[in-house]
């Protein structure tokens, strides 16, 4: 799984791109000052960063100016709302790869990530099935299991935030018409198709967990 770390001050933002790359698959860590940036990479390592340029502390070109001068060679794409040529010259003149302009689709984030920094190894096991969350193909055993749009994004976002529980209102958002009987319907059938053990967590929501 790939590990990003998301550079971001508006923390509204910040989380909503950290729950959407969870969902296509990737492992986030958010930071919202540019000296957290530093801590964050002083005790783990990154496949990817993503870089807002204009946050606290120390901004954005020179978090990722320091950290190659440091020897760190992982790619980064930088998000913002500068869009004069001088600043995307900057960017790529320290070793950006990419430029994001604000505001942006985060569906657009996810593709630039998957066209460049694609891994071959993305299938994820759990409970007898192999899952490619960027395909979204799951199999069991020899066969291809093929679900409804419906169960495809409810499987899709417990996988992906597995070990966390996943509130209910957030998996009623794929219901055509949302309610808790509906969710809980399609929750039995997802478990009987797949032969998966959903937890109920009761008032707070659904979790898979890593066995």
């Amino acid at each position: 799984m790939m590990k990003i770390l998301l550079l971001e001050d508006d923390k509204i933002l910040c989380q909503s791109l950290k729950e959407y790359l969870e969902t296509e698959g990737y492992s986030v860590d958010t930071a919202h000052r540019g000296t957290e940036v530093f801590d964050l990479t002083f005790t783990g390592s990154y496949d990817l960063y993503i870089l807002d340029v204009n946050v606290p502390d120390t901004n954005g070109f020179d978090v990722l100016s320091a950290l190659k001068d440091s020897g760190d060679d992982t790619p980064a794409i930088y998000i913002t709302a500068l869009t004069d040529i001088n600043s995307i010259s900057k960017g790529f003149g320290i070793g950006a790869e990419d430029y994001v302009k604000k505001p942006f689709d985060p569906e657009e984030l996810v593709i630039r990530i998957k066209s460049k920094y694609a891994q071959p190894d993305t299938w994820i096991t759990l409970e007898g099935l192999r899952y490619d969350p960027v395909s979204k193909v799951i199999q069991k055993e020899d066969e291809t299991i093929c679900l409804g749009e419906v169960q495809q994004n409810i499987f899709h976002t417990l996988v992906m935030r597995r070990n966390t529980i996943v509130d209910s209102y957030t998996l009623m958002d794929f219901l055509e018409q949302p309610n808790p009987n509906a969710l809980r319907v399609n929750l039995a059938k997802l478990k009987n198709r797949l032969g998966l053990e959903i937890k109920n967590i009761r008032g707070q929501g659904y979790m898979l967990e890593d066995l």
